[in-house]
C-alpha cells in the first residue's frame, strides 16, 4: 500500500508584509491545505519548520495553527502530522503541547533530546510513519533546526564545524533508523537548514544566511538510502544537488516582490515498497496579488498617470485584506519630497495597498564604475564631501546651498 505524503514548510504564521497583516492569506492557505489533504487521502503531512514568524507568536497566530491541526485531523481521520522547529520558532514553545497533540496523531520535534548519560536521544528524533490502514511504511528522521551543540561532538582530531556537525547528526540518525526498519520500509528525512547551491529569493530578508553562508550543507549529507528529504528554511521551492528527492517546498506565501511571477507550492510524494514512486508540485492559489507600477521606472508625472487608472473596489469586494500589494517604481532626476504625498492622494479610493516606493536614478554618461572603499578610505572622507558626491551621483549638478547649510547645522549640533 502506498504511503502518501504532503511536504510543506515556512508558513511564518503571524507575519506582516510591509506592515500589513497576512491573516486572510494564511487562513486561505490553511483552508486550501486542509481540503488538499482530504482530496488526496493523505497519510502524512510533513511541516519542515518555521511554523511561526517569531519565537513569541501572537495568540491569534497560535489559535490559527492549533485550529488547523484539529480541523485537518477531524476531516481526514487517520492523518499523521510531523512537524519540526525552524530557526524562527521557539523549539520549547512548539513542543510544549505534545502530550495533548498525541490525540491528534501529531508529533512535534523542537529540541534535540539527551539521555541521562548526556548522549543524543536518537529514538526521540525518529518518528514511525503509517498509512491509512495503520501499517508502518517508513521511519522519519525528524531533525529540527540545529544550533551549536545540538549535534554530535567531533571525534578527537576531526574537524568540528557547524556543517560537519550536521553531517554527523544525519549519518548517525540514518544508521540508527536503518537498523530499526523492517524490509520494505522507507526512510524519510526532515530538515530545516541552508543547503549548498540553494537559490534564495531576492529581497527576502527572512531567509538570509544564518552564519554568513558558512552553514551551507551539501546534498551529500543525506544518505542515498533516504527515499525523500523534506527541507525548510529556503523560501523558493527547488531540488537540491540535482537530486529529485531532496527538496525545499518553499513558503506558501510570497515573501518579497521578486516572487511576483513565482508559483508557490506544496509537494505531494508517494512511497511504495521503500521507494518514491511519484513527486508532484501542487500550486497554491494566491489570495493577494503583487503589483508593480510601472513595470520599469518612469518619471513622477507618468507614474501618477498610471496610478490614476487603477480600479476602485468592486461592490461587495471591499475587503482590503485581499487587495493587491503595490510597489511603485519611480525615476528621479532631482529630489522630490512631495512625491509620496501625491502618491497617497492618487491612491485614495483605489483597491490596492501601498507597500513601498522604490526610486531609481539615471546613470550619467561616462560615469566610471564604482570601486568599493576600504575602511581607511572612508576615514579620510569628510561628511560634506560624501553628501556632495552622493547628490551629484544621483541627481547631477552641485549640492544646493540651502541643503549644504542645513547639513552643516546638523553636523555642528551632533558635535556639541
Amino acid at each position: 500500500m502506498a504511503l502518501k505524503l504532503i511536504h510543506t514548510a515556512d508558513w511564518h504564521l503571524g507575519q506582516t508584509f510591509f506592515g500589513y497583516d497576512r491573516e486572510a492569506e494564511h487562513e486561505a492557505f490553511l483552508g486550501f491545505l486542509t481540503n488538499l489533504l482530504v482530496e488526496r487521502e493523505t497519510d502524512v503531512l510533513l511541516i519542515a519548520g518555521d511554523v511561526f514568524d517569531v519565537t513569541n507568536p501572537s495568540a491569534g497566530a497560535q489559535r490559527r495553527f492549533y485550529r488547523f491541526l484539529r480541523e485537518a485531523n477531524r476531516l481526514n481521520p487517520g492523518l499523521q502530522i510531523v512537524i519540526i522547529a525552524g530557526n524562527h520558532d521557539s523549539a520549547i514553545r512548539l513542543e510544549a503541547p505534545n502530550p495533548l497533540l498525541e490525540e491528534l496523531n501529531t508529533s512535534i520535534v523542537g529540541i534535540v533530546g539527551r539521555t541521562d548519560s548526556g548522549e543524543i536521544d536518537l529514538a526521540s528524533l525518529v518518528v514511525p510513519l503509517r498509512n491509512r490502514a495503520g501499517e508502518r511504511e517508513a521511519l522519519c528522521l525528524a531533525v529540527p533546526f540545529l544550533r551549536q551543540g545540538d549535534y554530535p561532538a567531533a571525534p578527537e582530531g576531526e574537524l568540528d564545524s557547524y556543517v560537519a556537525g550536521i553531517g554527523r547528526m544525519y549519518r548517525r540518525l540514518y544508521a540508527y533508523a536503518d537498523a530499526q526498519r523492517n524490509p520494505g520500509e522507507a526512510i524519510v528525512a526532515l530538515g530545516h537548514l541552508h543547503a549548498t547551491g540553494a537559490e534564495l529569493s531576492d529581497d527576502d530578508r527572512s531567509e538570509r544566511a544564518i552564519m554568513g553562508g558558512l552553514e551551507s550543507v551539501s546534498a551529500d549529507t543525506f544518505d542515498a538510502g533516504i527515499a525523500y528529504t523534506a527541507l525548510g528554511h529556503i523560501h523558493k521551492a527547488q531540488r537540491i544537488g540535482g537530486r529529485e528527492a531532496v527538496r525545499y517546498a518553499g513558503s506558501p506565501l510570497p515573501m518579497s516582490f521578486s516572487e511576483k511571477n513565482y508559483r508557490h507550492q506544496v509537494i505531494a510524494v508517494e512511497i511504495e515498497e521503500g521507494s518514491v514512486t511519484e513527486i508532484e508540485a501542487i500550486g497554491i492559489p494566491r489570495v493577494a496579488d503583487l503589483m508593480r507600477i510601472p513595470d520599469s521606472p518612469l518619471p513622477p508625472k507618468e507614474v501618477l498617470r498610471c496610478l490614476a487608472g487603477l480600479p476602485e473596489p468592486e461592490e461587495g469586494r471591499e475587503d482590503e485584506s485581499r487587495w493587491p500589494y503595490l510597489e511603485i517604481r519611480v525615476l528621479l532626476t532631482e529630489p522630490d519630497p512631495t512625491f509620496r504625498h501625491r502618491v497617497e492622494e492618487a491612491l485614495v479610493g483605489k483597491a490596492v495597498r501601498l507597500t513601498s516606493i522604490v526610486p531609481s536614478y539615471p546613470r550619467r554618461e561616462g560615469e566610471a564604475e564604482e570601486r568599493a572603499l576600504s575602511y581607511n578610505d572612508l576615514q579620510k572622507i569628510a561628511p560634506l564631501d560624501m553628501l556632495r558626491h552622493t547628490f551629484a551621483a544621483r541627481y547631477g549638478g552641485e549640492l544646493p546651498e540651502e541643503i549644504e547649510t542645513l547639513f552643516n547645522e546638523v553636523i555642528r549640533e551632533v558635535a556639541l
